[in-house]
């Protein structure tokens, strides 16, 4: 081919694109590992309606390691009796389809009846017998699901016993009765390594034959439960520990913490009569929280009077209670936080937060990084005194780097910009101060509802 002359060298032409273009990869150009993994995120039945893409889609969904049976993406019939119904064939009819191959993870989501018992047997010992790593049964889906519930609605009791011959490594359980085996300790069951308990009852000795159950467990968290009184853990290997939500109408709840490999504590929402801190020696992060309300100042002060027998961990996140605090002279004199390189302080910016936010900070001389979410009050402010009102504040600092303001739009603007001016004015460089816009007026759901079947 000739040559013009006259062609702008710059300008190709369209077979010139062509030759050079690179090549797109399809869809379909994915290995099957890669495809199954993609397919593991999806709900069940989506990943079986992939089926109808193509002859290599066909039986995909078949060998997908992970089951996820959904009952929030499920179709809604003409009534909630009916809509269960067919949910439960539906899962009946996928399992018995999907050939007997090991599984990642078994996730059910359900409004649960006693009809439905021997199904759900059925299928967690399905899960178990295919050697399933993570079991996760939720039957609370959203308060927005519940609300025909009878009054006589029993719970699904969990068959902790199929766990003979298992290899769970994770279990999550929410709103079920449990039943442990009598000779629950000799069950050995050295693989579990998490378990995740919610809206469960739990007494102090079926948590303590739990945790000897299960001697390599790693990770335990408990939310919503209740039946306990005394409770004391006794897992050596146990790094990871969340208590949230512990409301005890009868008798406050005495706990007693002797973990030396613990890592991460989270106690949040727990009404403590005692709260007991003998060794968390190798404690890194520890979260605290409780509604802010003045009556329940003195669960707070329970759990934060014991840091310094954890004056060494590098993570903290508490709310705002620190003026009140140090008026009532809860906080030994000669106790730092040498160790700290990390604050997430849930707060506000009157002039009452301000000089807690500063008693804390002369407890970290070494922080590093704060981090600063809103605090609702469900009360007032305690009145400051004229002294304090007119005494200027000043946040020891001396190592701080960041700081990152959560805060929503519209709200506490001109508080805020002084908050921002007064650390400017603390005489120390920092390397960035970051706003993060978060979204008020939008509440969020554990699980997206869907209404119009409650209506029905």
């Amino acid at each position: 081919m000739e040559e013009n002359p006259n062609q702008d060298p710059s300008v190709t032409t369209a077979a010139d694109a062509d030759a050079t273009s690179t090549t797109t990869t399809n869809l379909n150009d994915l290995s099957q590992d890669i495809l199954l993994h993609i397919l593991s995120f999806l709900p069940t039945l989506e990943s079986i309606t992939t089926s109808l893409i193509s002859k290599k889609w066909k039986s995909l969904w078949s060998v997908v390691p992970s089951q996820n049976f959904s009952y929030v993406h499920f179709p809604i019939y003409k009534s909630f009796f009916t809509t269960r119904q067919f949910f439960s064939d539906f899962v009946d009819h996928t399992l018995i389809l999907r050939p007997h191959l090991p599984l990642q993870k078994f996730r059910l989501e359900f409004i649960y009846e006693d009809r439905y018992g021997c199904h759900v047997d059925s299928w967690v010992r399905y899960a178990i017998r295919n050697r399933v790593s993570e079991l996760d049964l939720d039957f609370f889906i959203d308060e927005s699901f519940h609300i025909v519930e009878s009054e006589g609605r029993r719970d699904y009791d969990f068959p902790f016993s199929a766990f003979r011959n298992g290899k769970v490594r994770v279990l999550k359980l929410c709103r079920c009765d449990l039943t442990l085996p009598a000779d629950m300790e000799s069950m050995n069951l050295w693989s579990m390594k998490e378990i995740f308990f919610d809206q469960i009852y739990m007494t102090d000795d079926m948590v303590l034959n739990l945790l000897k159950a299960c001697p390599n467990i790693e990770v335990l968290k408990l939310e919503n439960c209740y039946g306990m009184e005394n409770l004391r853990l006794c897992s050596e290997k146990l790094k990871r520990l969340g208590l949230s939500s512990f409301y005890t109408a009868e008798r406050e709840l005495y706990l007693e913490l002797d973990r030396p490999n613990l890592i991460w504590l989270s106690i949040d929402c727990v009404e403590t009569g005692e709260f007991c801190i003998k060794n968390l020696s190798s404690l890194i992060e520890f979260h605290t929280s409780i509604v802010h309300k003045t009556e329940h100042y003195g669960h707070w002060f329970k759990v934060v009077k014991q840091l310094h027998r954890i004056a060494h961990i590098k993570h903290l996140v508490v709310q705002n209670w620190w003026r009140k605090l140090a008026a009532k002279d809860g906080i030994p004199k000669d106790f730092l936080l040498h160790n700290l390189k990390h604050l997430e302080l849930q707060t506000g910016y009157t002039q009452y937060d301000l000089h807690g936010m500063a008693a804390l900070l002369e407890l970290c001389p070494n922080l590093e990084t704060m981090i600063l979410d809103p605090l609702y009050k469900i009360d007032d402010d305690e009145s400051l005194s004229e002294e304090l009102l007119n005494k200027p504040i000043h946040f020891s600092i001396p190592s701080l780097k960041e700081v990152k303001l959560k805060v929503i739009p519209g709200e506490n603007q001109n508080q805020i910009v002084q908050f921002v001016a007064l650390l400017k004015k603390q005489g120390v460089v920092l390397d960035k101060i970051v706003l993060v816009p978060l979204y008020s007026g939008i509440s969020v759901s554990r699980r997206r509802p869907l209404r119009a079947e409650v209506n029905e």
